[in-house]
């Protein structure tokens, strides 16, 4: 299977603090839609597109161990474990490199006082890693993640709180082809992000904040968000198979479809 993606029900998940600009006590998620949404999600990957999804179970006391990709960064069967900023998040570690450990990864755990939020701020497409840093995690863990994997880092400070993670802002589609916010970066770490893939698609910033970044991406096909038709009819006319899905729920704490996913194998590369 090319594929495979960790998932986490939202059994727990709800908004029980703040810690984005996108969280409010004032505004709970309804969690019989966000189960509806998370459950058609699950069989869009599986039974549609033909991914292999593992499952963690949820943690009550946890609402966002829904969110697996901020779990770390998995890479040749090895599991970097993330450190979370928040304290909210940081019990979430523990369960998460339990999980790798039973399931006979090797784990990796960073020194305790450098940040690194795992696949939603670090992740590889063709000969680099990307790497966000700023709000979540920091730039000398990205050092050394790049170290690990033995890929030459980009590096780009986040400069918008709204986009406090790089997936969501900047999407890899291939190697030459991305979806990304503008003013998410500075002017100098945009030119480089073109310079590096330079058919990258420059998104409103209406479907930004839809979190049209934060699509999944599957080969040719690609799960975005709901409601950003500018953006799906970009990617339809250059070839892609695109799967709108309303995760209007996990917008209320930040995420989308590709905050729901850790990526455990892509293209053979595990």
């Amino acid at each position: 299977m090319p594929f495979k993606f960790l998932m986490c029900p939202p059994d727990y998940y709800e908004i029980a603090y703040e810690i984005n600009p996108w969280m409010s006590l004032r505004r709970n998620v309804n969690r019989s839609l966000a189960r509806t949404q998370w459950d058609l999600l699950y069989k869009l990957l599986t039974d549609q597109i033909g991914v292999q999804v593992e499952l963690i179970y949820p943690v009550k006391g946890l609402p966002d161990m829904v969110f697996t990709a901020s779990a770390g960064m998995v890479w040749n069967h090895t599991f970097i474990r993330s450190n979370f900023r928040h304290k909210q998040r940081q019990p979430e570690a523990a369960f998460f490199e339990s999980w790798f450990q039973e399931n006979h990864y090797d784990v990796i755990t960073l020194p305790k006082v450098l940040c690194f939020e795992g696949e939603s701020d670090a992740f590889v497409a063709g000969n680099y890693l990307f790497c966000g840093y700023h709000f979540r995690s920091d730039l000398q863990a990205h050092h050394l993640v790049a170290e690990l994997v033995q890929k030459e880092m980009l590096s780009v400070a986040l400069t918008d709180e709204r986009f406090y993670h790089l997936d969501t802002c900047f999407c890899p589609i291939s190697d030459k082809t991305a979806l990304y916010y503008g003013k998410g970066f500075n002017e100098h770490d945009e030119r480089n992000l073109r310079k590096h893939i330079p058919n990258s698609i420059l998104v409103r910033i209406d479907e930004a904040l839809q979190f049209i970044c934060n699509s999944i991406v599957v080969g040719n096909k690609v799960i975005t968000p709901a409601k950003c038709p500018q953006t799906t009819e970009m990617l339809r006319l250059l070839g892609y198979q695109v799967y709108p899905v309303d995760l209007s729920e996990f917008t209320k704490a930040g995420g989308n479809a590709k905050c729901l996913v850790l990526t455990l194998e892509r293209n053979g590369t595990t």
